[in-house]
């Protein structure tokens, strides 16, 4: 298996800056500007002087040195920091690369890759559900699409997703992506089967354990794969549907709630 490391850069006070806004400066300095940069690296206009501006603040100092005229209407070139920015990045990823095929030999028959260590000990949200899996399907229209991801033998979680995210994740079928949920946008319903209702997502399961508190519960469903689901619902609603340890239940939440990452 090919190990690629991506680096992503960020502070408290503006947006990551990843390999993608690198490729777009690279394209800025080899195009001559700002509008064929953009085209190169397949953005918008406005897009990648959002990005420029946000690699700005994030260094603190222009990576680019505008000037008047230029191929494409308005010329720019690399800044000495700019160049060294770029330098230091690639030198990064090859180093971070190295760091985890180093790992290859310590994981070997466990099942787990490299890549699922460090993003299972790196990825940090307030999700409480993060469950990892492998897209099976995606349906789209002219502006957004259904992805399917496959988080176990018989689970697959579906999310709504725009076109716009769905190019700058690079997500198709194949490729592994998280599906992160927040546990009060799930819904429990006892039972082997939920009622009809307008959501996407219906995953089946047993309750795996309860914690009660004064207004809230937290049920945790068991649904298989080792694997579980989260919801946080009022604590009359988890006394009132008698839900127990062991008892079956499903999960339900709207498609449009889940959130996809990636490695």
């Amino acid at each position: 298996m090919e190990i690629e490391a991506l680096v992503s850069l960020r502070s408290s006070e503006s947006p990551a800056v990843g390999r993608d806004r690198i490729r777009l400066l690279e394209a800025v300095a080899r195009e001559g500007s700002i509008t064929a940069g953009a085209k190169a690296a397949g953005l918008t206009y406005k897009a990648a002087w959002d990005a420029l501006d946000a690699m700005a603040n994030l260094f603190g100092q222009p990576l680019l040195e505008k000037r008047t005229g230029g191929r494409a209407g308005g010329g720019a070139t690399l800044t000495p920091t700019g160049i060294k920015v770029i330098d230091a990045y690639h030198k990064l990823e090859a180093e971070m690369a190295r760091v985890v095929r180093s790992l290859e030999p310590h994981l070997s028959g466990t099942g787990i890759s490299p890549l699922n260590l460090v993003s299972g000990v790196l990825m940090k949200t307030s999700a409480r559900n993060a469950l990892r899996g492998t897209i099976t399907q995606i349906v789209s229209d002219a502006v957004a699409s259904e992805v399917a991801v496959k988080v176990n033998e018989d689970t697959t979680i579906y999310a709504i997703v725009t076109q716009e995210s769905l190019k700058a994740l690079g997500l198709c079928v194949g490729r592994e992506a998280v599906a992160l949920i927040k546990a009060p946008f799930v819904i429990i319903a006892p039972g082997e089967s939920a009622p009809p209702l307008s959501v996407r997502n219906c995953v089946a399961g047993t309750v795996r354990r309860l914690t009660p508190s004064a207004v809230t519960t937290e049920v945790v469903l068991d649904i298989g794969g080792e694997k579980s689901l989260a919801a946080t619902i009022t604590a009359e609603s988890a006394r009132s549907l008698g839900l127990e340890p062991g008892k079956p239940a499903c999960a339900l939440f709207d498609a449009a709630h889940v959130i996809l990452a990636i490695d």
